[in-house]
């Protein structure tokens, strides 16, 4: 069976990528999960969308990482208001989606959920919080993260 993968499956491919797998794995496995389509004329326009979608977000070179690191580090504040509890702790938890989120809406370039590293896996309470973000193997943007009660 031909199928074009819409997102990463391990050992398999990357969106985008024709590939041929056995009928059940692909019957039962990938198509229901949204992991891929059926390799079609029509499907090649969605292949193409994805694959410029995967070009806006990466990272070019060593340059184009300094740039951002520098617009990152340049932003005057990012701060992200969240529901919380009397005590001061948060109903829910701030993601790393939440962070990509927040530093586009203060004027940031766009950064991928997964190169953002938070100081613990999720952050649970208001205050200041130092964020890494990992632009390029040898670039590191670090920067405060202001969490404050809605």
């Amino acid at each position: 069976m031909k199928l074009i993968l819409t997102a990463d499956v391990d050992n398999l491919g990357a969106p985008g990528d024709l590939v041929e797998v056995k009928d059940g794995y692909g019957r039962n496995f990938l198509l229901p999960r949204g992991l891929a389509i059926q390799a079609t004329r029509g499907a090649q326009k969605q292949v193409d969308g994805i694959r410029r979608a995967q070009d806006a977000r990466k990272v070019r070179d060593l340059d184009h990482a300094n740039e951002l690191k520098q617009a990152i580090e340049g932003l005057s504040s990012v701060s992200l208001t969240v529901k919380t509890a009397d005590s001061g702790k948060l109903f829910g938890s701030v993601t790393t989606a939440d962070v990509a989120s927040a530093i586009k809406a203060a004027g940031g370039p766009v950064v991928d959920k997964r190169s953002i590293e938070l100081p613990k896996s999720h952050i649970k309470a208001t205050g200041k919080h130092g964020i890494a973000v990992h632009l390029h193997p040898d670039v590191v943007a670090k920067f405060d993260l202001e969490v404050t009660a809605n």
